[in-house]
């Protein structure tokens, strides 16, 4: 049974978070169930989300996965939107203010700020780690750096 321990230090929660995530992953089999259970782990530990969760890459378009948040865009076409910048790139990407990010799709008006992260199988963008925030350029390299983490360990995941 999970239960979130929690610091009062931001770096500390990202550990424990990244750390859980392991041991989710390490006793998992099924995707669906996995992907649901890191998307309600990275909101519990990740302040100031309106959304988390997943797409993934089917054909030439991003399906929805399991999230946490509000109702989300279920499907997106190759190349729109900050989600298909980082399946375009296969790196991840931080947009400070989703407003002056041309091509923007607004699956949730009170989204300000978004961090997307690619996981991959057999070298390629398989899905996305998307995450929104209200907070205009909430997210930061650090975020990327844990969240990077959980897509390398998906990555890993999914090669094995």
């Amino acid at each position: 049974m999970f239960q979130a321990q929690k610091s009062a230090d931001p770096k500390e929660n990202y550990r424990l978070m990244v750390e859980t995530a392991k041991a989710f992953i390490e006793d998992e089999s099924d995707l669906i169930a996995l992907l649901a259970n890191l998307s309600a782990l990275i909101k519990v530990y990740v302040e100031d989300l309106n959304w988390a969760g997943f797409y993934l890459l089917k054909g030439k378009e991003l399906v929805l996965g399991p999230f946490q948040g509000n109702p989300a865009c279920a499907r997106i076409a190759e190349g729109k939107g900050v989600c298909g910048k980082a399946t375009l790139e296969g790196k991840p990407v931080i947009v400070p203010d989703v407003h002056q990010f041309p091509g923007h799709i607004a699956c949730d008006s009170a989204s300000a700020s978004e961090l997307v992260i690619p996981f991959f199988k057999g070298g390629k963008v398989y899905g996305l780690l998307d995450l929104d925030s209200p907070t205009p350029a909430r997210f930061s390299g650090e975020e990327a750096e844990y969240l990077g983490q959980i897509a390398a360990l998906l990555t890993a995941w999914l090669a094995s």
